[in-house]
């Protein structure tokens, strides 16, 4: 699996009470997942459709007894400004569906209560739910400070040319880098999320990283969604941004702190 995509999943999921998770604890371990949640059943999952969640039916069919899982609202319904998700929503285009800041630790890890937020480097740093056409999707939004990156990738550079790996891994699908004025690297590639069994699966997504002349970096998850024995709905058809679409939000200054 491509680093970065990596490096998304693992910091999409530190919600959950771990600072770091790769990728081998959410698929590799999948089976162990299964039975722990499998043990911790009981006849109330069948309220948890009720109460917003979906059953993905060719995996609950195997799963009979799937276990009950918090009904997620909105993170941003917590006082204290402007939510997070009507700020994202205004810089969305207007067809993009409903959007709902949502916690991973709830609805892939069912964590409850809920965990503190962690700490935030952007502004609209966070984890959406996007609903439209009966599907679920999801955005992921992370800004890492020039600390953070340097740490992340040792002693790689910063600004090595992902479309084309040096280190043997193979070139990401439809990768296109470029260029930008003040020094900006805008890095936008596809991922079929085809990694074996496990749980959850991820769909098909797209991926965007902004690298900053500061060292700081902003990257996007624009995902179809994942399924699990349950989820908040099935995957969407596509992306719930299109490729120009996931451009141009990565390019807000909304996105970055200080703006």
């Amino acid at each position: 699996m491509n680093d970065d995509v990596r490096e998304l999943l693992g910091r999409a999921a530190e919600d959950a009470g771990r600072p770091v998770i790769s990728t081998e604890a959410v698929y590799a371990k999948a089976a162990r997942v299964r039975w722990r949640r499998r043990t911790a059943v009981s006849a109330a999952a069948v309220c948890t459709v009720a109460a917003g969640a979906f059953v993905v039916p060719q995996l609950a069919s195997s799963t009979p007894n799937a276990p009950q899982t918090t009904s997620v609202g909105s993170l941003a319904e917590k006082p204290g400004g402007t939510p997070r998700d009507v700020l994202l929503v205004e810089l969305l285009p207007k067809d993009v569906g409903t959007v709902d800041e949502v916690s991973f630790a709830e609805i892939i890890k069912h964590v409850t209560p809920a965990p503190d937020e962690p700490p935030r480097t952007g502004p609209l740093d966070g984890q959406y739910a996007v609903r439209r056409d009966g599907g679920v999707g999801y955005l992921t939004i992370d800004v890492m400070d020039a600390k953070a990156v340097k740490k992340k990738l040792g002693g790689s550079r910063a600004d090595r040319d992902l479309c084309h790996p040096t280190n043997g891994e193979p070139a990401p699908d439809d990768c296109v880098r470029e260029e930008l004025s003040g020094g900006r690297v805008l890095t936008i590639w596809s991922d079929d999320m085809d990694y074996g069994e496990g749980t959850p699966q991820w769909g098909p997504e797209l991926v965007a990283r902004l690298s900053l002349p500061d060292g700081s970096r902003l990257a996007v998850r624009d995902s179809t969604g994942f399924e699990a024995d349950i989820v908040q709905g099935p995957l969407l058809k596509t992306p719930p941004l299109t490729r120009a679409q996931l451009r141009a939000l990565v390019l807000r200054t909304e996105l970055l702190p200080g703006k």
